[in-house]
């Protein structure tokens, strides 16, 4: 294969560039189609993701993990036969016999051991009929299985490299770039590779209610997300997690983004302590992150790097994040009972407002930016004017229906697309509320149920259509926000759901879990 730069001519072998298909196959779970083509081209992969963590798991007799990693690698069949043997060794020792008697039967390597090595491969069949394994009968020349895991590690570390992730997709976006430069693509971030064309967005006009799981990011428990949402261009998808990590992910694939340099260094945004919430400014160039330690952060999303901190935002964790409507000023929320704006030019905290006497979880802007709405453990929401802090009303939603409000906790403030006068309150109780910039009440939304089915968090779909609740229970409640109905229910989760979120314009809702589980969810 030829690569033609003006003049000058680049050969490049066409195993490499199987290497790459099998390598972009691999990382796209793609397995069967990689050894076929594996198979057919005569090409191996022999690529691990890291020779250390490669000789750890052999060490350790990891074999699950070892034999996947070899899945794509071709090996000499002296060495790969010396492998099938130690794991049969091993699983005669942990008496998984019949395991041991179907791997003996069926590996392709201890097929040659039979074929080029008979005595080996017979003692193996001995030892699997025998009632009881004995290392000394396996084991010889003063041999020990730790000292033929280390000898089959240095032996198959010889055998396989390590190249960096993505290697397809970064020489592509490299030469897209540069045909970029060269004025001979349209300037975009979006491409349709195929058709040669700048990538038009698919957008949903008509409002659905999810039903099925679309895609899937997986997490540790140590590690789970707190907060997730959407660039507001919907190519993204940022993550802020338990262990202070903050990871943009490809909102098609859910694959980590390794077009943006940092990541594929391994150079992610970080805070100290867990991050509880995010957001974007409105052209999506910035991320505001706010973490447990009260720490707020700004970033340039395309190069990860932290423009402004404010270190001491809050005492306490910092629950939301809000922009004004000229994005200059940011809004907070805390668990140290307030909120506050913060001027993004001056990096100082502007403007504080004190009442709440609990955890405030939630705030937000009115439309036109004149007041700031705050929600609260405390059982109220508060009404303040923006410019001056001071407190205009304070609401307490529950009442309004009779129920009482002492222990209702509010925990979040959602603002109704095309629609500057009305707020929707939910709060941790089986009732979400739609109300007046006046508190006054126009409309509840309610699970159905007094007992199991509060609500942990919800969010709008964009053109205003459809609440999102999420309960307890782990039910997802969709409610008509014109109408207040309950128009379905849906399990969506057996472990406690802790934050929701919706695409900027696709029917696409994502949820979490505290076990780490992130599913997008589609009709």
């Amino acid at each position: 294969a030829n690569i033609f730069i003006y003049k000058m001519t680049i050969e490049i072998d066409s195993n490499d560039v199987i290497r790459l298909m099998l390598q972009f196959m691999k990382e796209n779970n793609l397995n069967e189609s990689a050894k076929i083509l594996q198979k057919e081209s005569g090409v191996s992969l022999n690529t691990v993701n890291s020779i250390e963590s490669f000789i750890s798991d052999i060490q350790h007799g990891r074999w699950e993990s070892v034999l996947s990693q070899l899945s794509l690698v071709s090996l000499p069949l002296e060495k790969s036969s010396n492998l099938y043997e130690q794991i049969i060794f091993e699983l005669l020792e942990i008496g998984e016999k019949e395991l041991a008697i179907e791997l003996l039967k069926k590996a392709e390597p201890l097929e040659y051991l039979k074929n080029e090595q008979a005595t080996r491969y017979h003692k193996l069949v001995n030892l699997c009929q025998r009632p009881s394994f004995n290392p000394s009968d396996a084991y010889e020349g003063g041999l020990t299985k730790e000292k033929r895991r280390h000898e089959i590690a240095e032996s198959l570390s010889n055998e396989v490299t390590v190249v960096q992730p993505s290697r397809l997709l970064s020489i592509i976006n490299q030469s897209l770039k540069y045909q970029q430069s060269q004025g001979l693509l349209p300037k975009s971030n979006k491409y349709d590779l195929f058709h040669n064309i700048k990538k038009t967005k698919l957008k949903d006009n008509d409002e659905r209610i999810p039903n099925r799981i679309a895609g899937q990011i997986k997490f540790t428990a140590e590690s789970h997300p707190e907060t997730a949402i959407y660039s507001p261009d919907g190519d993204s998808l940022v993550t802020g997690s338990l262990d202070g990590f903050i990871e943009v992910w490809n909102s098609e694939t859910y694959q980590l983004r390794k077009d943006l340099e940092y990541q594929n260094k391994d150079e992610l945004m970080l805070h100290s302590s867990p991050v509880l919430c995010c957001i974007f400014s409105k052209d999506g160039e910035h991320l505001v992150t706010g973490s447990q330690n009260g720490e707020l952060k700004i970033w340039k999303l395309s190069t990860g790097i932290c423009l402004k901190k404010f270190p001491q935002a809050h005492s306490n964790g910092i629950t939301s994040v809000t922009f004004s409507k000229d994005s200059t000023q940011i809004l907070t929320t805390s668990y140290d009972q307030t909120a506050r704006i913060h001027g993004l030019k001056s990096g100082k905290t502007i403007r504080e407002f004190r009442g709440h006497s609990s955890f405030v979880n939630s705030g937000s802007y009115s439309k036109d930016g004149s007041i700031v709405i705050t929600a609260s453990s405390d059982g109220t929401c508060k009404l303040w004017e923006s410019r001056t802090s001071e407190l205009l009303q304070t609401i307490r939603p529950a009442t309004l229906t009779g129920l009482t409000s002492r222990e209702i906790s509010y925990h979040s403030i959602l603002l109704i697309p095309n629609n500057s006068d009305n707020i929707i309150i939910c709060s941790k109780s089986s009732y979400a509320y739609l109300l007046t910039l006046q508190g006054q009440l126009i409309k509840t939304y309610h699970s159905g149920k007094d007992i199991g089915g509060d609500f942990l968090c919800a969010t709008i779909s964009p053109h205003g259509k459809w609440l999102y609740c999420v309960g307890e229970d782990g039910v997802l409640y969709s409610f008509d926000i014109l109408t207040g109905k309950l128009e379905n229910t849906l399990i969506v989760d057996k472990r406690e759901v802790i934050g929701i979120f919706h695409h900027p314009y696709r029917n696409l809702l994502g949820m979490m879990n505290d076990e780490g589980q992130l599913n997008i969810w589609k009709p």
